[in-house]
């Protein structure tokens, strides 16, 4: 099921890609696994974002990445003293500045 569902991003139109989802759900509510029951019904709450990614072709991968920079930087500082100083250390990891002085 884990295999078919990839084949969701086969799929070139949002019409398409829904009337797969359509059947992959019934397939995955009907199998009497829990854990793939339990998935679709998560894919059902979040059906919409699941189905507006044939308008976008966008996801979090970004947004996730930047994220993970940052608790990279929280941790290694262990806290900051104000709010502010946080802000500023986003700005620098986040902004890929380059502050090679010239020579």
């Amino acid at each position: 099921m884990r295999l078919a569902f990839q084949e969701l991003f086969q799929c070139s139109t949002r019409e398409s890609g829904e009337a797969f989802l359509k059947r992959w759900y019934f397939w995955a509510t009907h199998s009497r696994l829990p854990p793939m029951i339990a998935v679709a019904k998560t894919i059902k709450r979040h059906w919409d974002g699941v189905i507006n990614w044939f308008h976008s072709q966008l996801t979090t991968g970004l947004v996730e990445g930047f994220n993970s920079l940052l608790q990279a930087a929280k941790s290694r500082a262990r806290g900051y003293r104000t709010t502010d100083n946080l802000i500023t250390m986003a700005y620098l990891i986040g902004g890929q500045l380059n502050f090679n002085q010239p020579t």
